[in-house]
């Protein structure tokens, strides 16, 4: 019996992307009908049919093998059956079979969509033609028939997709098969054109330049992985990049996130027209005309007299046919859009009020503004209205922090800021502020808030700003990272801390401005990047600040929170405390090198992460610890087990540094999907002796471990050093934790000597030294 030989064609690098697919299903076609003959007999009445992605001859390295074996109802064909799939078993393949009648496949075609959308994608492998031609027609007779059923259930799968596995262009991750902009959707756009024919006939440059795109790295990444896969996995996107002649991984991305989003509006679009041209036939259409050329029909937006060849009016046409779609939620249509990308719109410089005005309205119409920026940025009128914004177009953030691009991650911000312009005195800064604020990150390899400050001076001008205003624009960029910064990794009691934010902010507007661009940064940027406690952080930070810059003294804003006076008292009194309440534990106990490590280590045993952490010793021998920490396991902590652990720990009964390196070994740290150590980040360890007065500032950036915390504030013990307070935060896949520390006699760490000592001690316990 003959054998599938395709060891030569999957190691054959020249054929890339639907060359290689095409060769390799011309391989196993030729496979396919030698072993129907040799195994079967080639019996009449009976037909091998290949459907699905075989069937358009889009075979990958590793895709699954979908056949069926369609028959006449007088034809017993489970023996013909076997002597077929076990071949295809054998050879290693996947294999997706059914042994239908032409009339049984219809009536499942009939209610499932899969397939219906299958069938419409038969071809004949081996022999009875009759049956095959039967089967398409049929199946493309019913696709028609139920278009009304069909249409409904691919929207909802789009929808699906865009939640779960989420959009190709913008996850860290992509799924290139399933996710929204990927391969299905693009298969999708040809089912619909079996509704409508012609349908792409105008897209059909741009539909087969971004299909063969992700079939190109579809391909490479089965060949990296030897297996079935779509994700795009992190660490594999430099070993696609370099099979695919990219320059690097960010190159690719940018590539394969460029191709989704062709290939994610143009499905858009296409349901709009297959829905448009069945809804003609039913009733005439409905229209409500605005002003300026802005007519609402048919659910959409047109403009229904020519672009005009002057700056300002092109300009206000084009923000009104924006601000009508972004106002009611619709889509700007078809035609409308290239009427405006054939006029080669240019905005006036500098733009009057009436333009400014429009676009401002435009962001603050929060999150319907995205849509409507990614239209007018499919057909390059965005770059119309900033010039700058094009390198940033599907720049892609490959780290575990930020979920989007470049792009979308501004249009996100700006959407959230929509949704804050209560707290601040001047809304336009704000939308304008946020959609600016990280656009300095699409001109690598500056330093994205240097570069981003001039571009945004020259971008505000641009916009009609007075020099005043432009001032507080570039303090937006320069300082967009200012109060999550200080906020996690300062002591908030410390009147330098204070004093410095005031000093950057200058003024409690443009403080408030700040504070709502952290805020909607920080959700733009991910899950991981705001919660409640970094929220508390951020406004305790701010309250301050404005106090300060109000007039108020130094003192009232930084009235003492810790130790309470209750703690105090505990203190003098000598007593042992271990105090749990919600995710805080407090611990008072007689002050000794390495207290604070432990109770990490016996926090981390539990596993339980901790968030924030402060530190306090009196003059009489007395120290207090204060942790928030959150449960990777359970919504409570389990504070019982925590309590009889740090007894023993402290009473030196409890072997904590070989328990954590045994947890270490069997659980490991559960690293997520979007967040693995292998995206480009290196271990730091920072002094600052400029930040507090009476303390260094230790910072230590690293890859979250188990134990992590132990083994740091472990080192430092050994070295006699005195943690006053810390802070503790966790980004995705890595930690930023800072230490406000003092040698033994209570002073700051200034000998370079001990410095060194301290930093080398450090790094050996970021290695994994015990």
């Amino acid at each position: 019996m003959a054998q599938l030989v395709r060891d030569d064609i999957l190691g054959d690098e020249s054929l890339q992307g639907l060359a290689f697919c095409k060769a390799y299903t011309s391989r196993v076609d030729r496979w396919l009908r030698q072993l129907y003959v040799t195994a079967t007999g080639a019996p009449d009445n009976v037909a091998l049919v290949a459907v699905g992605g075989y069937g358009r001859r889009e075979l990958c390295p590793h895709s699954d093998l979908d056949l069926l074996l369609l028959h006449d109802a007088r034809v017993d064909v489970g023996e013909i059956a076997q002597r077929l799939w076990y071949p295809i078993w054998d050879a290693g393949l996947k294999l997706g079979h059914a042994t239908p009648t032409v009339k049984e496949a219809l009536r499942l075609a009939q209610d499932e969509l899969d397939s219906a959308t299958a069938y419409l994608d038969a071809r004949l492998v081996a022999g009875d033609a009759a049956l095959v031609e039967e089967l398409l027609g049929g199946a493309k007779r019913q696709w028609l028939k139920g278009a009304n059923t069909w249409l409904p259930k691919l929207r909802e799968a789009l929808v699906h997709r865009t939640v779960t596995p989420g959009e190709v262009a913008f996850v860290l991750e992509p799924d290139l098969k399933l996710g929204r902009g990927g391969l299905r959707d693009a298969h999708a756009l040809r089912w619909l054109e079996a509704l409508e024919p012609g349908l792409l006939k105008a897209d059909r440059e741009s539909y087969d330049e971004a299909y063969t795109m992700l079939m190109n790295a579809r391909v490479a990444l089965h060949r990296r992985l030897a297996r079935p896969s779509d994700v795009l996995l992190l660490q594999e996107q430099d070993g696609v990049a370099a099979a695919l002649g990219f320059r690097d991984a960010d190159a690719l991305m940018a590539a394969v996130a460029g191709a989704a989003r062709a290939i994610e509006w143009l499905t858009d679009d296409a349901f709009d027209r297959v829905s448009l041209a069945g809804s003609r036939f039913r009733r005439r259409p409905r229209e409500r005309r605005l002003g300026n050329g802005v007519t609402l029909r048919d659910g959409q937006v047109h403009l229904d007299e020519p672009v005009s060849g002057d700056p300002t009016n092109g300009a206000v046409q084009l923000l009104d046919v924006a601000l009508t779609a972004a106002h009611n939620e619709l889509r700007i249509a078809r035609g409308t859009l290239e009427q405006f990308a054939a006029a080669e719109l240019r905005f006036p410089d500098p733009w009057p009020l009436e333009v400014r005005d429009r676009f401002v309205e435009l962001l603050r119409c929060g999150p319907p503004m995205i849509p409507v920026v990614e239209s007018l940025d499919h057909w390059g009128l965005f770059t119309a209205v900033i010039p700058e914004w094009e390198p940033c177009r599907s720049r892609p953030q490959r780290n575990a922090y930020h979920r989007f691009t470049v792009d979308r991650h501004l249009c996100e911000t700006a959407a959230g800021a929509a949704h804050l312009v209560a707290r601040v005195d001047r809304p336009d800064l704000l939308v304008i502020g946020s959609l600016l604020h990280d656009i300095g990150k699409g001109y690598p390899p500056h330093d994205h808030t240097d570069i981003g400050m001039e571009l945004v001076r020259t971008i505000g001008r641009r916009m009609g700003y007075g020099e005043t205003d432009i001032d507080v624009l570039v303090d937006m960029v320069r300082h967009h990272l200012l109060l999550p910064d200080v906020a996690t990794r300062r002591d908030l009691s410390d009147d330098a801390t204070i004093t410095a934010v005031a000093g950057a902010a200058g003024s409690t507007s443009t403080l408030r401005l700040l504070h709502a661009l952290t805020e909607a940064d920080s959700i733009a940027t991910g899950p991981a990047a705001w919660g409640d406690w970094k929220a508390g952080l951020v406004r305790e930070l701010v309250d301050k600040s404005a106090h300060v810059l109000g007039g108020g003294s130094m003192e009232d804003a930084i009235a003492i929170q810790f130790p309470t006076a209750e703690q105090l008292r505990l203190m003098k009194e000598k007593q042992h405390v271990v105090q749990a309440e919600g995710q805080t534990l407090t611990v008072i106990d007689v002050d000794r090198p390495g207290l604070f490590s432990k109770v990490a280590g016996v926090l981390a045993l539990s596993g339980l992460d901790v968030l924030a952490a402060a530190a306090y010793s009196d003059d009489d021998g007395t120290a207090l610890a204060s942790f928030r920490v959150e449960s990777r396991f359970e919504s409570t902590p389990p504070w019982a087990k925590v309590r009889a652990d740090l007894d023993r720990a402290l009473s030196g009964q409890l072997a904590l540094r070989a328990r954590l390196a045994e947890r270490a070994r069997t659980y490991g740290r559960r690293i997520p999907k979007q967040a693995r150590p292998w995206a480009p980040f290196d271990n730091k360890i920072l002094f600052d002796n400029d930040a507090s007065a009476s303390s260094t500032v230790l910072e230590v950036r690293a890859i979250d471990a188990i134990g992590l915390l132990y083994r740091i504030t472990t080192a430092m013990a050994e070295l006699n050093l005195d943690i006053r307070s810390a802070k503790v935060q966790t980004l995705g896949d890595h930690v930023v934790d800072a230490f406000y520390v003092r040698d033994s006699a209570g002073h700051k760490i200034t000998d370079p000597a001990y410095l060194t000592e301290i930093e080398r001690a450090l790094a050996y316990a970021l290695a994994g030294g015990a």
